[in-house]
């Protein structure tokens, strides 16, 4: 006979047996969650593979966009081109400058910056050390060329002009295309307009001392950032929340160790690896340059002054003729 305190065992037994996890066999093993899926994101930034792009290379390189859910996919258009995707609500986000969000939005295209890239507007006037054009004001009478009628560079140079009373009937001004070093080399010009992270380094590599006259020292105006729509920042902030973030750290990685900033961007700028050490130096004097343009307290954030003087340059100009309220232009909720 077994006692009860026996068959009260076995039947513990049989209940632990049955209800024990089949971890043991093979068959019941599941398989592995699948890794989550990213969001795949365009993002057009105005210009051709460029080490000034380093903070966006970093930020693919040391895994923060894929961090943060993100697949970032390089679109190497033509500024305009961006602006124009984001404000039709194509693509949710583009680099721009901050003179092209005020004329969208002039237009009607509900772009907004979310994002500060550079703190110092970009732009410069060079001129040969010969020339004698050290201040804004030594512009009068001059010749200088610009690639365009349009665009930061010429938005920067009337700024320039305004600081010291000048307008644009006061210089001769000449279309040249992106051929600002060959112009003033062979003295087409006496001064052109470019950018003070690439034209100044070039020419001084290749032994022509010259005078660069920087915009930012004179006039405070809104530079090149990360720009959305409305319908991205009220349909989905995270998506913009996680955009800002993972690029604002690839801009801190690439600020403190540029040395590693720069290995990084050769595996996505053609040609950028194996220069001589001449050329390398000209491409890391750009990116140190570049990098002091962006650096900041607060990375990322927007001055409202750069806003508003941005508006009154091109209401100057006459490119902007109609009320516009500046404040909805930018927003600085998504900055750390």
């Amino acid at each position: 006979m077994v006692s009860r305190l026996s068959l009260y065992a076995l039947v513990l037994t049989f209940l632990l047996s049955a209800c024990a996890s089949p971890a043991a066999a093979p068959s019941a093993i599941a398989p592995p969650s699948a890794a989550p899926s990213l969001t795949h994101v365009r993002l057009p930034v105005g210009y051709i593979p460029d080490i000034q792009f380093a903070p966006l290379y970093m930020a693919v390189a040391r895994g923060h966009y894929a961090q943060a859910g993100l697949e970032v996919e390089f679109d190497y258009k033509f500024e305009n081109d961006g602006v124009a995707l984001v404000g039709a609500g194509t693509l949710p986000f583009a680099v721009a400058s901050g003179e092209q969000v005020l004329l969208a939005r002039a237009q009607g295209l509900p772009v907004v910056y979310v994002m500060a890239w550079y703190q110092q507007y970009p732009v410069a006037v060079i001129a040969k050390a010969t020339a004698g054009i050290r201040t804004p004001a030594d512009l009068a009478g001059r010749s200088i060329g610009i690639p365009c009628l349009c665009g930061a560079s010429y938005v920067g140079l009337t700024a320039l002009l305004d600081s010291a009373g000048l307008d644009e009937n006061q210089v001769h001004l000449e279309v040249i295309g992106f051929n600002q070093i060959a112009a003033l080399t062979a003295d087409q010009t006496e001064a052109v307009v470019g950018y003070t992270s690439n034209e100044p380094i070039k020419l001084h590599a290749s032994g022509v001392p010259v005078d660069v006259l920087d915009v930012a020292d004179y006039a405070h105006l809104a530079a090149n950032g990360l720009i959305t729509n409305e319908t991205t920042l009220r349909e989905r902030p995270e998506l913009v929340r996680a955009m800002v973030g993972a690029t604002l750290a690839g801009m801190r990685e690439a600020a403190a160790d540029p040395e590693q900033a720069f290995s990084v961007s050769a595996e996505f700028v053609e040609g950028l690896s194996g220069l001589d050490p001449a050329a390398r130096e000209i491409q890391m004097e750009i990116l140190r340059r570049s990098i002091a343009l962006w650096q900041a307290p607060r990375l990322g954030w927007s001055d409202p002054d750069a806003w508003r003087n941005t508006d009154a340059t091109l209401r100057s100009m006459g490119q902007l003729t109609q009320p516009l309220d500046v404040s909805e232009a930018f927003s600085n909720a998504f900055i750390p």
